[in-house]
């Protein structure tokens, strides 16, 4: 059997549809939800009536459906109490997000992607899980602890601009656009230092796709140097020095790359 080109596998990649999910509760199951609630503090928080389990999905509902409030996406999702009835309070909702906190909000993310990464049967291109990493800039809400966290850019005048920025790094598997990883800080934290975060929880036996903009020899040598075949595919950049070891055709060849001192 010959080699299967990167372009067939994206194009097999464009015409995959995985399975469809009717309810978020088939696709977010609470045996996830607890296994993720118990690798922090949440499951000690007392029940009330709003379960946690019911706040991991509005959490999934609010991403989905960003723009609408949460009183309106609890309707939506028919999210219910324990009496059976649609909770509404505003107050309540913001309250109990809290109380979820950021640790199991990650900790739920980090189960859930695990989980359905391995049990996806997921199509690959000569063994290996082909994957994309990439970055983006967005704004967040304009208060004070935002600012504090994440910094306000300046314009050409030195003048802060009216929202503080994140800057995000995510890495995707092609064929599911599940992401299977993400970190993310000020918009002042270059994005091939987020990318490192990445390394150790990229899958073995996969080909990662960067845009020029990731180009290091630092992080790629140690995206490919962690785990267990792991390999990357980037743009080669204008003016790049290499030398050619050994040529297999016009534009396939092995080289070896010279880094700067």
């Amino acid at each position: 059997m010959g080699f299967l080109h990167v372009s067939q596998a994206l194009d097999i990649i464009n015409s995959y549809k995985p399975n469809q999910v009717e309810t978020l509760a088939d696709l977010l199951l609470i045996e996830l939800i607890n296994s993720a609630y118990e690798l922090t503090d949440t499951v000690t928080l007392r029940k009330r009536k709003l379960t946690l389990e019911s706040m991991a999905w509005l959490l999934v509902g609010m991403a989905i459906y960003n723009d609408k409030s949460m009183a309106d996406i609890v309707n939506m999702l028919d999210i219910v109490d324990r009496t059976g009835k649609l909770f509404v309070a505003p107050s309540a909702l913001t309250q109990r997000r809290k109380n979820l906190g950021e640790s199991a909000a990650k900790a739920l993310f980090e189960c859930t992607q695990s989980h359905w990464f391995k049990q996806a049967n997921l199509p690959n291109w000569n063994g290996l899980t082909l994957l994309g990493v990439d970055g983006v800039l967005w704004r967040t809400e304009n208060s004070k602890d935002n600012a504090e966290a994440f910094a306000k850019p300046t314009n050409r005048d030195g003048k802060e601009t009216q929202y503080p920025q994140v800057r995000m790094v995510c890495q995707m598997e092609l064929s599911s656009h599940l992401i299977t990883g993400s970190a993310f800080d000020s918009y002042t934290v270059n994005e091939m230092k987020l990318a490192e975060q990445l390394i150790e929880t990229t899958p073995d036996n996969s080909l990662t796709l960067f845009d020029k903009g990731f180009y290091s020899l630092g992080l790629l040598q140690a995206w490919s140097s962690h785990g267990i075949n792991r390999h990357w595919l980037i743009p080669m950049k204008k003016g790049l020095i290499y030398e050619v070891v050994q040529s297999f055709g016009r534009q396939d060849k092995l080289i070896k790359l010279k880094s700067n001192p």
